[in-house]
């Protein structure tokens, strides 16, 4: 790669010399908070991040530096035909399907070979019971256990095409979703896969998958309106009889109605769940139980993809997207955020849930995370943009 002059950044990928595998330069400054060159050499976060995949480049260009809309959206057009877009894309069976299966592969779904019933796992359950920060492990703690769980089926592939920013109008999309939409049946009892299931939080996911990818999901949303718990969270354990809200479902179901209203214009009823469920996150703090005040460890540590878990950044990435004003309840959890830059502006991958997955999305625990510096750097840039009083949009 070639040397860049400070304050100067990378053009955006139409405008490499890809047979010289070299980036062209112009003068564009970086905003300041960006430009840490320490170990990094020449290189800034920002030209870092834009080193990388099509999903990753374009939400920088969108959230980090302000490229025009018509550059942003070129970008993202790449991601349906090239990198991490196109290999999951090009991973569907054909009969709409991921790995065969919906919630779990196929192979996941057979039971062992002696016969007998694993029962295939809800993603929420564990050996203890619900209590106000998701599950009980089996000794009244506040860690769950990690089960190794496959994430190569039909409901994780797309939680992870949503995430990456891929284009639901391309028309491999549309015919990878109308598969999906003919074809899926969840394992629970057969329903169609955009009619949702029984549970919050794998309904919560469909919602959101559904909304962006232009699904009819409005019987499950009505649905989760009417789930919501008193404390103004959901818990995948109400139906066993838990009256506490869970932290993981909570920010399933958010995430959902958010893409639900951004694609629908939702409704007051829907909204008013939504805000209510906010208030939730927010009246702890983003990372405390509201019982006693103690900080919910697990929350502390950032992953990538977060699959089914909760943690404060993804909190607060939520709270960015949906436009909410920080105030003082967010002042720990950015802090928390704000401590965990490295010397070279990046933030690392500190948590990667066990499972088969398609291929990696990032390099392994411990490591700069492309995908933790992305959100830590734009809700950073929220949160300073109102302390400072200059102009934000919320951005998905």
């Amino acid at each position: 790669m070639g040397k860049l002059e400070p304050g100067l950044r990378l053009l955006h990928p139409e405008q490499r010399d890809k047979a010289a595998g070299e980036y062209e330069i112009r003068a564009i400054p970086i905003d300041s908070r960006s430009k840490r060159r320490t170990r990094l050499g020449n290189m800034s976060v920002v030209e870092w991040l834009l080193d990388s995949d099509p999903s990753i480049r374009w939400h920088v260009m969108r959230d980090l530096i302000a490229e025009p809309a018509d550059v942003v959206a070129a970008e993202r057009a790449r991601i349906a035909s090239e990198g991490w877009g196109a290999r999951l894309l090009e991973l569907q069976g054909e009969t709409g399907l991921w790995d065969g299966g919906t919630l779990f592969p196929a192979r996941a779904m057979a039971g062992p070979p002696d016969g007998s019933n694993t029962g295939g796992a809800n993603e929420e359950r564990g050996p203890g019971k619900a209590n106000d920060v998701g599950v009980l492990d089996a000794h009244g703690g506040e860690e769950e256990a990690d089960d190794d769980q496959p994430w190569t089926a039909t409901a994780p592939t797309l939680q992870v095409l949503r995430d990456l920013g891929i284009d639901p109008t391309d028309e491999r999309v549309r015919r990878a979703i109308a598969l999906v939409r003919d074809n899926a049946k969840w394992e629970h009892a057969g329903q169609p896969f955009f009619e949702g299931e029984v549970e919050p939080c794998i309904n919560g996911r469909t919602v959101a998958a559904g909304s962006y990818f232009g699904e009819d999901v409005r019987a499950i949303v009505e649905r989760l309106v009417t789930e919501q718990l008193e404390d103004g969270g959901w818990n995948c354990e109400a139906e066993r009889g838990s009256v506490r809200a869970s932290f993981n479902t909570t920010i399933e179901v958010l995430e959902g109605l958010l893409e639900y209203e951004r694609a629908t214009g939702g409704s007051p009823a829907v909204t008013a769940a939504r805000q209510r469920g906010e208030r939730y996150l927010l009246d702890r703090h983003l990372m405390r139980r509201l019982s006693d005040g103690a900080v919910i460890r697990k929350f502390t540590r950032f992953a990538y993809p977060p699959r089914w878990h909760y943690d404060v950044l993804r909190g607060l990435d939520y709270l960015r997207c949906a436009g909410v004003v920080p105030d003082q309840r967010w002042s720990e959890a950015v802090d928390l955020v704000r401590s965990k830059r490295d010397a070279d502006g990046r933030w690392p991958l500190e948590k990667t849930y066990p499972g088969a997955v398609h291929f990696a999305l990032e390099d392994g625990d411990g490591k700069p995370s492309r995908w933790n510096t992305l959100r830590a750097m734009r809700v950073l840039d929220w949160v300073d943009r109102h302390s400072e009083g200059r102009p934000t949009s919320s951005r998905l």
